[in-house]
């Protein structure tokens, strides 16, 4: 659904431009450049209305601010990337980047790959490919139902997806999750016993994902971005952190759409944050892609000693 969506956006918008220009060019060519032009900048406008919304909260919260530099930077930096992933990405290239189990799977601590809220399993692509280049097992899958529906109707996929991967590896994955796909692993990790947690799960690292809602979710009328408001009903429903699970948490102050930061944090979670990465441009940080390979290392290093053992 969310593929068709973007790509309903992307042509309607090329569409509307190539009419606007078809219309006016003939009698007001500075209006037909205008037109263009705002339609071109429209999604930059509303990300930028989002950053200026998350320094208003910040300072009204009393917590500490990005500067103006940092903001900007990360501004641009969001932009470009949101022309990438939402408007080539996932309404072209959903499938462009497959899963990948090499021969020598098992025994692998695999990846799994969560996505957000209205993107699919394509904002992974460039996790997918890295992953493959050092020959890791890797997966994403792409949530439905999404739209209209609550958080907890996604956990189905995510858990055919787990199941396959340590069926191929014989090893708990590491999951990583970005945005909302964090609370997806939370309302999973709800329906596991003790047991099935050990056998489907090595460790969780979150990215930009509001556990305990964010400040944009209160103009959220319908599902699962309702869920999402700040300090939810069925977010507390959720609960605290099994003290047997390992989660990261990975937050920035410069996040456009989960703040404040101490949202996107969880009680008993190590804790990294940031200042100057926006909310997407936090899941392709250099900093957090370190993180997940050396996390990584370190699970599959256990397994080996195990194994010796």
């Amino acid at each position: 659904m969310n593929t068709w969506f973007w790509r309903f956006v992307v042509v309607g918008n090329l569409a509307a431009a190539l009419l606007w220009w078809h219309w006016c060019w003939p009698h007001q060519p500075w209006l037909a450049v205008a037109g263009v032009g705002l339609l071109a900048c429209a999604a930059g406008m509303q990300l930028g209305l989002q950053m200026l919304l998350m320094r208003h909260v910040l300072r009204s919260r009393r917590l500490p601010r990005p500067s103006a530099g940092v903001v900007l930077r990360a501004w641009l930096a969001e932009w470009k990337l949101s022309l990438q992933i939402f408007g080539w990405r996932i309404p072209f290239r959903q499938n462009a980047v497959p899963d990948y189990f090499p021969a020598d799977a098992s025994g692998q601590v695999g990846v799994v790959l969560v996505h957000g809220y209205f993107c699919s399993r394509a904002v992974w692509a460039p996790w997918l490919q890295r992953l493959q280049k050092q020959g890791i097992a890797c997966a994403a899958m792409t949530l439905e139902p999404a739209h209209g529906h609550p958080v907890d109707a996604m956990v189905a996929d995510l858990h055919r997806s787990v199941l396959q991967m340590v069926d191929r590896t014989g090893q708990p994955p590491l999951l990583v999750a970005h945005s909302m796909g964090g609370l997806v692993v939370r309302a999973w990790l709800k329906t596991l016993s003790a047991r099935q947690r050990a056998q489907y799960l090595a460790h969780v690292v979150t990215v930009a994902t509001p556990h305990g809602g964010t400040w944009l979710g209160r103009f959220a009328h319908s599902l699962p971005a309702r869920d999402m408001r700040e300090a939810s009903a069925w977010l507390q429903a959720l609960g605290p952190l099994p003290a047997d699970v390992g989660m990261s948490c990975w937050c920035s102050s410069s996040d456009n759409i989960v703040f404040p930061p101490p949202l996107a944090v969880m009680t008993g979670a190590a804790q990294h944050q940031v200042e100057d990465a926006a909310h997407m441009q936090l899941l392709f940080d250099q900093r957090v892609w370190q993180h997940c390979l050396q996390l990584r290392a370190q699970l599959q290093g256990r397994v080996q000693r195990l194994v010796s053992d």
